[in-house]
């Protein structure tokens, strides 16, 4: 990716996890990868004055505590935040989702492909995007 900032991946399962991780070290992405476990962790992250505003979240709808789509609510009403892309990757095929996530502002909806090297194409495709994408700057 062009930008330097990290990636916050926010999903419960470690398995999961490992599998973006994985992912991101095969297709020599070189971004720092933040995880969090469930969107209340993600939200502590990202209000932390400490910590780089990633240039892109993964995120995970069904999680405990705070779920994805809770999480994109309060993203996406923050001045300081709602700029972040994010992009769901999630297990859910529900049609109700997907609606929801866009209309809460996502960049994009992916659902994770049960085979290793398609998923690692998913992953290309988003990284891929985002390295030409232009972002805007913080303010």
């Amino acid at each position: 990716m062009r930008s330097s900032k990290p990636i916050l991946l926010v999903e419960d399962d470690r398995l999961d996890a490992m599998i973006v991780k994985r992912a991101l070290n095969d297709l020599k992405v070189t971004n720092e990868l933040v995880h969090a476990a469930n969107g209340q962790e993600a939200l502590e992250y990202l209000t932390n004055e400490r910590n780089k505003k990633p240039c892109l979240v993964l995120l995970d709808l069904n999680m405990p505590k705070t779920n994805g789509v809770d999480f994109l609510r309060i993203v996406k009403k923050d001045e300081s935040l709602k700029k972040i892309p994010v992009v769901v990757l999630t297990a859910s095929t529900e049609e109700q989702n997907v609606i929801a996530t866009f209309k809460l502002g996502v960049a994009g909806y992916i659902v994770k492909p049960m085979d290793y090297m398609k998923f690692v194409e998913a992953i290309r495709t988003v990284t891929l995007y985002w390295t030409l994408s232009e972002l805007p700057d913080e303010e």
